[in-house]
């Protein structure tokens, strides 16, 4: 663990002194949360807000999630991932800050989309509701941070990582539930959106919600971390700089 807090401390000071990128990625979950959670004239749920809160906590931990992988890459590029792998600390130790570094950035940034959430007229959830929540977040975290990184070690290129992950963000979220519930779908997006993983993590929050455990999405979750991490695990074991 010891190299794995190292490498982690390393990433998130040079995350800290990136002030623009800490401000950049808050600023379009937010914006979505408040133009659309609150202007957007939406009949057919309750609070409105209520319900698209899951859903952009969820994108905040994609958007993060999906960047662990251009860090290892830049890692490649630079030269310093040959110096990490030359170092005498198992080698799984980068791999594992990598991801652990990323998702625990992506629960920083959804702690204050959730604040925002709250402040502007969210229901005030218990600490039990909140446990939970987290817990959803950071095994999507981790699920999204570890494909990432699987995908990142097959490409060879920044520019291809790039065109990547444009191509796989967004459609996973619009294909998702976080922005209208099912029975208001046409039925071809409807039946996409219950496949997304994305649904799979935003359906487990609104239903912690309403005071019920989320049991089988949250063992769902982490059967998908855990293939995941095995295989960038594996992936990663036969890297060669």
């Amino acid at each position: 663990m010891k190299g794995v807090l190292t490498y982690m401390h390393r990433d998130f000071i040079r995350w800290i002194r990136y002030r623009v990128g800490v401000v950049s990625a808050l600023v379009l979950p937010a914006a979505w949360l408040i133009f659309v959670g609150l202007a957007l004239p939406v009949q057919f749920t309750g609070n409105y807000l209520d319900f698209i809160t899951p859903g952009i906590l969820v994108m905040t931990i994609l958007t993060a999630g999906i960047s662990s992988g251009s860090l290892l890459m830049f890692d490649k590029i630079l030269g310093f991932l040959n110096k990490f792998l030359a170092m005498p600390v198992p080698r799984e130790s980068i791999l594992v800050s990598k991801i652990l570094f990323i998702t625990v950035r992506g629960i920083l940034q959804t702690t204050i989309i959730l604040i925002i959430a709250v402040l502007i007229g969210a229901t005030i959830l218990n600490p039990l509701q909140y446990g939970l929540i987290y817990l959803i977040l950071f095994l999507f975290g981790v699920f999204i941070a570890a494909f990432s990184t699987t995908v990142a070690l097959y490409l060879n290129d920044h520019d291809s990582f790039a065109a990547f992950t444009a191509m796989v963000t967004m459609p996973l979220f619009f294909t998702s539930s976080a922005l209208m519930p099912y029975d208001v779908m046409p039925e071809w997006l409807s039946m996409i959106a219950h496949v997304n993983p994305l649904s799979f993590a935003i359906d487990a929050i609104r239903e912690i919600g309403t005071g019920a455990i989320p049991i089988f999405p949250i063992a769902l979750l982490m059967l998908f971390a855990g293939v995941i991490l095995i295989l960038a695990g594996h992936m990663f074991r036969k890297l060669t700089v």
